[in-house]
């Protein structure tokens, strides 16, 4: 008999598909930066999508040094606060934190966030830190959202980006430099650079076997249900195992797409806004960037891009963009 056998529906490296945690990113990994010091991670908001035309960038693409069509992401990019630095050393356990220093007065508004004190002793906290032994440098930094219209909330979020590039005396003096300052999307990236992004994505609630898995449906003459698994395992041992498809949360876990080109970096909002506003965002009154092509969660949602961790070779220049749509998609 013919030994029949195909791929399982679905992967299990996702699992278990739960609800993230928080509405922020996690980033896990970061990757070594060759230049000088700077921030490897940054906040945005998604706008929305629209569309452009361009000269295509792409060296090995059938229509390279053509005029495309190509889908596109806009992201506001307002620019961030870093309240404090957190040192990390080296340990047979991982990294392991050596403490913290906080600038002598943080933003009014990270008060609703965390319960900070009126003032920070920063000069004490400097001298408490062992510079010798720093393995790892990052910045504390919140997003302001007060500065976005489109996003109705006060309270900020707050995350760590590490500082990458230099030597690591280069890194804690570069965060000298920036606590307690604003940082701009600029001193992260340039138009041209890969990034990856990492949002939580759009939150579809509790769905059936097959949107959730991917199985096939049973025959029309199936008993009770066609839209299910045709079983749920053996009879022994007497438990379902976690392999068998089964229906439950799908959407709102935390992804990251890898490698998407930033072909603009922008700071007057109306040159990308369409009439009307954004659909559920509205205008863009901050920095922002253009993405090609999609990224995760829907508008609204905060994102963080970070330096790519496969990047491979690729040329960095600003892509040549000759048309972007503001028509008004009110209604589409």
């Amino acid at each position: 008999m013919v030994e029949t056998h195909h791929p399982r529906r679905g992967s299990m490296g996702y699992s278990p598909r739960k609800r993230a945690k928080s509405m922020v990113p996690n980033i896990r990994s970061w990757p070594e930066w060759d230049g000088e010091p700077k921030l490897q991670g940054f906040p945005g908001f998604k706008a929305g999508m629209s569309h452009a035309f361009m000269v295509d960038y792409r060296s090995e693409s059938t229509t390279s040094g053509q005029e495309v069509r190509e889908p596109v992401t806009v992201v506001e990019v307002p620019p961030v606060k870093v309240s404090g630095l957190r040192f990390y050393e080296k340990t047979h356990e991982g990294l392991k934190t050596m403490g913290e220093v906080w600038a002598n007065q943080v933003d009014e508004s990270l008060k609703k966030r965390l319960p900070v004190p009126n003032h920070y002793k920063t000069k004490k906290m400097w001298e408490d830190i062992d510079r010798d032994m720093v393995d790892e440098v990052r910045a504390i930094i919140h997003t302001r959202p007060k500065k976005v219209s489109g996003i109705p909330k006060k309270v900020p979020d707050i995350m760590e980006s590490r500082i990458g590039g230099g030597t690591i005396k280069e890194r804690i003096d570069v965060g000298e430099q920036f606590l307690g300052e604003e940082v701009n999307y600029e001193e992260f990236c340039e138009a041209g650079r890969m990034v990856d992004v990492s949002a939580i994505t759009k939150g579809k609630g509790y769905e059936g076997h097959v949107k959730r898995w991917g199985v096939k449906l049973l025959q029309h003459k199936n008993s009770k249900s066609v839209r299910n698994v045709g079983n749920t395992g053996v009879f022994r041992p007497g438990y379902t195992r976690p392999t068998v498809p089964q229906a439950g949360q799908d959407g709102f876990h935390q992804r990251t797409e890898l490698n998407k080109r930033v072909l603009k970096v922008g700071e007057n909002g109306e040159e990308v806004t369409p009439e009307g506003g954004f659909v559920n965002y509205g205008n863009i009154e901050n920095e922002y960037i253009i993405l090609h092509g999609s990224i995760p969660g829907p508008s609204k949602r905060l994102t963080v891009m970070r330096d790519p961790v496969r990047a491979g070779k690729h040329d960095v220049h600003e892509p040549n963009l000759t048309y972007i749509s503001t028509e008004s998609n009110q209604g589409g």
